[in-house]
């Protein structure tokens, strides 16, 4: 039972979510021979304040600066 979990920033309209998770379970499926109905993708959308690297986060680094 595979299980893929995807961190991203918040954003993506529920279409490019969805069309992300038929990409993600069909490359599992290909690539390890998994049968489709044993694959579970989880999408974690994070604030862009949530998340950081380098001590900036990626709402401070779309602004260009850090608080």
């Amino acid at each position: 039972m595979p299980l893929v979990q995807v961190n991203m920033r918040e954003g993506r309209t529920p279409e490019q979510i969805r069309a992300l998770i038929t990409s993600v379970t069909d490359a599992v499926v290909e690539s390890i021979g998994a049968p489709k109905e044993t694959v579970s993708v989880m999408v974690n959308e994070v604030p862009g304040t949530h998340w950081a690297a380098n001590d900036v986060t990626l709402d401070e680094k779309r602004a260009g600066q850090r608080s």
